[in-house]
């Protein structure tokens, strides 16, 4: 039977003050769990319905706490639990920010909606991009919506917070942007190597980061015949531009 008190704890662990402290956060699936574990994520406990395959990678000395499905509603943040939460420690953060210059990553300027994050999250990972550097603003990875959204791809893409000006100055690589103001994607040389700057879903890329840009980019609007959204979902374009840089390389 799980405790009042361990209910109370794993369910302030949708804070992010709380993560930090405590320096955990909450998957929840049998996929989501079983990608964290097998990547090496560090688990802290879990809470299983069943006897789950996806649990295979536990280490020896860590038991599930089999509980109730009225339990796992409890301590869960689905409307629709799956079966497992796990508990995991957080990766430590990177000593270092440096871009890697022979190779494609991303860089996220101040993105909002958790929805947003864990998507471009899943993106990147489809698309083979294994670094995705975040703005202080942009919304915690480890966000149980987050986690959630990726569907297991927080396992396989590295997440660095940092501040991007500082990041992108002086990159060893080309700095491209999505403006509303670029030239068009379909139009421009493109290299295999850089990193792509996502902007928040208002505003767009930051005055501050703005002038690092030195190849601005647009997704072209095909529907000229009449009037249409002003710009398309952060996540969406993100699919798009990348999909772009790989189908040339």
């Amino acid at each position: 039977m799980i405790s009042k008190n361990q209910i109370k704890f794993i369910r302030s662990l949708e804070q992010k003050k709380n993560r930090r402290r405590e320096g955990l956060f909450v998957a929840e699936g049998p996929k989501v769990v079983g990608d964290l574990l097998r990547a090496g994520f560090v688990p802290h406990s879990i809470y299983s319905t069943a006897d789950l395959p996806s649990l295979s990678a536990l280490p020896t000395s860590l038991s599930v706490q089999t509980v109730t499905d009225d339990e796992l509603q409890r301590i869960s943040f689905l409307q629709h639990p799956q079966q497992v939460l796990a508990v995991f420690r957080l990766p430590a953060d990177a000593s270092t920010q440096q871009l890697p210059p022979s190779s494609l990553s991303l860089a996220l300027d101040g993105i909002q909606d958790p929805g947003n994050l864990g998507t471009i999250i899943r993106i990147a990972d489809w698309f083979g991009i294994s670094d995705i550097y975040c703005s202080p603003d942009t919304a915690d990875a480890y966000n149980p919506k987050v986690v959630q959204a990726t569907m297991g791809s927080l396992a396989h893409v590295h997440i660095t917070y940092c501040n991007l000006v500082t990041l992108l100055t002086n990159a060893p690589c080309p700095v491209y942007g999505t403006l509303l103001d670029g030239d068009d994607i379909y139009q421009q040389p493109l290299t295999p190597n850089g990193i792509i700057v996502m902007g928040n879903e208002g505003n767009g890329i930051s005055p501050a980061v703005r002038p690092l840009i030195t190849h601005r980019l647009l997704i072209p609007n095909f529907n000229v015949a009449s009037e249409t959204a002003e710009s398309l979902n952060v996540a969406i374009a993100t699919a798009i531009t990348c999909s772009e840089f790989r189908r040339r390389f």
